[in-house]
Parts: C-alpha cells; structure tokens; sequence
C-alpha cells in the first residue's frame, strides 16, 4: 500500500519511528542506503552505534503478516542492556542500562514503544554527559562522584505484580515503569521502605494459587556479604515472611526455585574476585576449584532447616521450573559442565566452549533421608540452549510442559552468515517431560530469537496449550519481528508476525501481562 506521494507503508513506519527516536534521544536517526537496509550481502554481526542501540522509538500500528488470534490482548514487556555510553575496555555486555520496550496487543493492532530506563546511573551520566560507571559490579572502578548513587541497571527482567511494572537487576531494588507509556517512575523501590535487603532477585516467583511473590537478595548486606534475605509479599506487595540465611561462599545466585513445600538455590562456583575487582576487573571469576552447592529450606519456616548439598563444578543460572514430590524436591535448569559466558574471567584454566554448552537437566534430592551427602544430576535432552519458561499457572506446582530457545545446528544456515557464531538460538523447542519429547519451531536460516514468553490459549486450557511470544532478529535486514506461534502446531510457523522497520531494543527477559492485569493494576 502506498499513498500519493510514493511512500509504500514499510517506509512510512520507518520514517517515524527514525522521528520519534531523534526527539528522544538528541537526534539519533536511522539511515540505509539507497537500495534499502535488506539488500546486505553477507552478516558483520552487531555493531555499536548500529539503530538498535541507543534509541528510544515510537512504532504504532505496526506492520501485521498473518492474524493475531482471538482473546490475545494485552502486553508483551521485555527489557535488556543497552549502553548510555560506550563501555570500559574491561566490562561485559550484562553492564548495560536498561532498556525496556513493550508490544502492547489490543483488538488485533499492535503498538512498539522502547525507554531507557531513568536509573539513579543514567540520570547521573545523562547529567555530567559521559559514563561515570566502572565496570560490572564493581564499585572501586566508578567516579568517586558517584558513590551515594544506586549503580542498579534494572536490565535483566521486567514483571508485573501488585499493580506495580517491576524493572529487576539483581544488585539492586527494583525501578518502577508506568506501564502504559514506560516513564521511569521509581528509581529506587523499596515496597514502602519495608525492603530490609540492599539487593532484590531478577526472578521473583508468583504462586498462581495465593498470588504471593517469593523474593530473595544475595550479598543481602552489602558488597561482599555472605547473607541471603529470603521473603514473601502478598498480593499487594506488603511483606508477609521474611528469613535470612548464610551461603557456603559468596558466588552468583541468579536464579532460585520454589515449590509448594520449598524453596532452593544453586550456589555455582562463579565466585567474588576481590583481588581482580582491585585491578578493575569485573565482581564475578570463575574459580573451577569450588563445588556447587544445592540448598534447600522450608518455605514458611525460620530458615533453621537449611541444608546445603555438595555437588560437583557445574554452571546452571536460570530455573524453568520446580515441584515437590514428597519429600523428593525436583529442579529443571539449563546446565553446563564449567563456566557459559566466556566474557568472566576465569581463575584456573582457559575457557571451554564445548563444556560452557546448557543442556536442560533435573537435579533431585531426597529431603526424608537424614544425611544425604548430594544430590542427583540427570541431562533430560540433548539441545543446547538457555533461558527456559513455562505455563505460569504451573508456577510452584508439578508440571510437565516447557519452553525454551535453542541451537539446532542441523537447520539450513544462510551462507551470507559466515561471520555469525555457529551456536545461534534458531528454535523454540516445546518439552514434554511426561514423555520426554520434544517439538520444535525453526525460526529461519538468517533470524536469531530472543527469550520467548507463554500466553495460555484461555484460562482454562490445558497446560501449555496457547502462544510463544518471542522476537527475531533478521540478521540481514538490520530489523526485529515479533513472532507468536500456536504451541499446538509448532512446526507451521508463526500464526502471526508483527513487523518493525527497526532492530528491537536488546532483551535477557521478558514478562507477558493479560489485559485485565494491567486493568486491575
């Protein structure tokens, strides 16, 4: 479709959103060439400064291909790291300023909005107009100007719970975001300064029985501690348990899992790096002479009960789910032999990328026995990928679907790809634990995907019977689609594609919100 003046719809939403994003952000617009940002011969990979990165952007209407289905209405958060600034020479990707950006789906359109998130750090670098920040969760490394300020991103995840749109980074409170036009409107939250922990998880649980939400913060007391504040706060966000706990030694907890019975932590051996923070260095080293720990507490009780598990070097930091069976606690995570992010240090021995690959995997422990000495580890499939979901309304509770991205290297690969990474998340992959099978989507020969979310086909349907949502980068278009695709037929392809003009803001995570959520909130 084009109007009179020649300009087909495709250009039209590129036009504006190159507008929208020159207001926002100091005149940062998008260009192509004469033949179009499609015609690239071969793939360079992302580069900094390319439209994806530092843009602010306003798509309404977006560009439909198929049919939204009927009763998906609502909104699609995700958020990322994006920096404000180019980084220092030592830092790592995950150091990046939040970015948060929302597909919002109403009676069959769909709108793009993306915001920085104004943090205390953006607010103070927009300010002095340069990067005043070190590197990853090292405070020695910042301007001494800096050091009453929150150094919180809010770039990891992004949920919606007691009326409140919740931006999460793990060293840090919560930033609260307007869900509706993604205004930053609490750079600090600290639930009516009830938070009694100077940090606060990236993944918070929500039972879908009570509503209630399971939090936790490691390095609860401040930079270097070993203390670990567990809690529970009712459906509107008022603190109802609370217990602190003590780890073996002070290493990564990204994630935990919850049961009905229980809650549990994996403490991998991605331990503090006092002496490389000293020289700069980032907060995290991989130290392979360090076990990983499995611990497990009562939920509910006085946190007395905790017992660790000691098991062999493994990396695993995400949760696709967890359940009681008895006293048998069960927990499904992506895990790998060493360390995944080549980008940490590494204390002992050089990087491994075969032993960094995450295949999903239960771990179970007996909790009747009075003296188990460790816990079972069982490879459940034989794909490599990470950062795995579920039908929430399984939250907490026995469950045998889910979700998760993953590298399929036996797909078709572009040859224009040739400089792209040979481990690409090309495929959503469907798990049945039931019958331990898999169902996979390919996404296409020259398209990456992001972390994908779950949308029940009804409230009622059966478990993880409705919609993936998740984004593809098109690796040779220097844009984003946004993909919903039918869990009950996984290999037609999408039911939908919502097309943007422009690369989407980066994403780690990603939280779906129904129509009526964002109503009640």
């Amino acid at each position: 479709m084009s109007d009179d003046n020649g300009i087909d719809r495709r250009q039209f939403l590129g036009l504006s959103a190159s507008v929208g994003a020159g207001a926002a952000l100091g005149g940062v617009t998008l260009r192509a060439d004469a033949q179009g940002a499609g015609t690239q011969a071969s793939y360079a990979g992302p580069a900094r400064g390319a439209p994806s990165q530092r843009m602010e952007c306003d798509v309404m209407d977006c560009e439909i291909e198929g049919r939204i289905p009927d009763g998906l209405e609502g909104a699609f958060y995700r958020v990322g790291p994006d920096y404000q600034y180019p980084p220092h020479p030592n830092n790592i990707p995950f150091d990046g300023d939040g970015h948060v950006s929302m597909f919002r789906i109403a009676g069959g359109r769909v709108d793009y909005r993306s915001r920085f998130i104004r943090t205390q750090r953006f607010k103070a670098q927009d300010a002095a107009r340069k990067a005043l920040f070190g590197v990853y969760r090292n405070p020695l490394s910042d301007d001494p100007g800096v050091a009453k300020l929150s150094r919180g991103t809010a770039n990891t995840h992004i949920m919606l719970h007691h009326g409140k749109l919740m931006a999460l980074k793990e060293d840090s409170p919560p930033v609260i975001i307007d869900p509706v036009t993604l205004d930053s409107v609490d750079d600090y939250y600290t639930f009516g300064g009830k938070l009694t922990s100077k940090t606060f998880t990236a993944h918070p649980k929500i039972d879908p029985v009570s509503g209630e939400m399971v939090a936790f913060g490691y390095e609860a007391k401040g930079f270097g501690s070993d203390d670990v504040a567990v809690y529970v706060f009712d459906r509107k966000g008022q603190p109802i348990w609370e217990t602190w706990i003590k780890v073996p030694y002070v290493g990564m907890i990204h994630d935990f899992a919850v049961t009905e019975k229980h809650i549990a932590f994996l403490v991998i051996p991605m331990a503090i790096n006092k002496a490389g923070m000293q020289q700069g260095l980032v907060h995290w080293a991989w130290d392979s002479t360090l076990p990983t720990y499995f611990g497990v507490l009562r939920r509910g009780g006085d946190g007395k009960d905790l017992r660790w598990f000691k098991g062999p070097e493994r990396c695993a930091t995400h949760v696709m789910s967890a359940f009681s069976e008895g006293e048998r606690l069960h927990m499904d995570v992506p895990m790998s032999m060493r360390n995944q992010f080549a980008f940490f240090p590494q204390l002992h021995e050089k990087f491994d990328p075969a032993a960094a690959e995450t295949r999903l995997t239960r771990l179970s422990v007996d909790l009747s026995k009075k003296t188990p000495r460790a816990y079972d580890i069982e490879v459940m499939y034989p794909h490599v990928g990470e950062l795995p979901r579920i039908d929430e309304r399984y939250q907490a509770r026995a469950y045998t679907r889910g979700f998760m991205g993953v590298a399929d290297p036996t797909r078709p690969r572009n040859p224009a790809l040739r400089n792209a990474p040979q481990r690409m998340t090309n495929c959503y992959v469907a798990f049945d634990h039931a019958k331990r099978a898999s169902t996979p989507f390919f996404v296409g020969d020259a398209a990456t995907l992001s972390e994908c979310v779950f949308v029940p086909r009804s409230a009622s349907a059966p478990e993880g019977d409705g919609y993936l949502l998740g984004v593809a980068a098109r690796l040779l278009e220097a844009r984003s689609d946004l993909l919903i695709v039918d869990t009950s037929r996984m290999g037609d392809g999408p039911v939908a594609t919502i097309k943007l003009p422009v690369r989407a803001a980066p994403q780690i995570h990603g939280w779906w919100a129904a129509a009526g959520d964002l109503a009640s909130g």
